[in-house]
């Protein structure tokens, strides 16, 4: 009787574990996250983004991840940039990917000598008007205090003091962060500047806080400036 009881109860256990194995495997798939097939931006604010995901609006927060997998990375008044499937993605106000994504080609600027074999470009700070002279000998993009003043740039409040070493001997400097630049189609946030009192340098340098973020390759005389994805 008692080898009896024993066999039963192993026989009554058994489909117990079974049902057990087949609850967990069911529940585990149930709560996998699914392929996300469309997303569309349709609310942006500073650390903030409304997002529809396959027709679910989620509201996320810099470094929520959704119920879908889709985190928010970043997000300003006028892009965010999510992480979907490992990859980083920028999206500007009614952007959006779906199964005919096509990932858009690089920004590209080439820019030709100037007649004493100077690049110079146009471009924008903080969305000023700026005349560049590209300078990858400048460490950092390099202004005057009177063109920081035209750009609405407080340096003297908002930055660091430091020192640099110039042609002309050492200079003091305050190093301040730039929003945005913007040169053609490039577009590069959150750039380390360097802002020197009184009027030197006479040009604004883009230097290689600002170049160092791109791939750059000289195309004979050109020089070809392209953003990295």
């Amino acid at each position: 009787m008692h080898a009896r009881h024993r066999v039963l109860a192993v026989s009554r256990s058994s489909p117990e574990r079974i049902r057990m194995t087949l609850l967990a495997v069911l529940l585990t798939a149930a709560t996998g996250t699914q392929a996300v097939t469309k997303i569309t931006v349709v609310g942006l604010f500073k650390d903030t983004a409304i997002v529809m995901i396959d027709g679910t609006r989620r509201l996320l927060r810099s470094g929520d991840t959704s119920p879908e997998g889709v985190t928010l990375l970043s997000a300003t008044s006028t892009d965010a940039v999510l992480e979907i499937d490992g990859e980083q993605k920028h999206f500007g106000l009614g952007g959006q990917i779906g199964g005919s994504y096509v990932r858009p080609e690089q920004a590209t600027v080439r820019i030709w000598p100037t007649p004493n074999r100077m690049y110079a470009v146009i471009g924008s700070i903080n969305g000023y008007p700026v005349n560049f002279i590209v300078d990858t000998g400048a460490t950092l993009v390099s202004m005057s205090g009177r063109e920081a003043k035209r750009l609405g740039i407080d340096y003297r409040v908002i930055g660091t003091p430091g020192h640099s070493s110039t042609a002309t001997g050492i200079a003091k400097i305050y190093l301040v962060n730039l929003d945005r630049i913007r040169v053609g189609d490039i577009v590069l946030r959150n750039v380390q500047g360097a802002v020197h009192d009184g009027d030197f340098p006479p040009a604004t340098l883009l230097g290689m806080s600002f170049l160092g973020r791109l791939n750059m390759h000289q195309d004979g005389q050109v020089l070809e400036l392209k953003q990295k994805f």
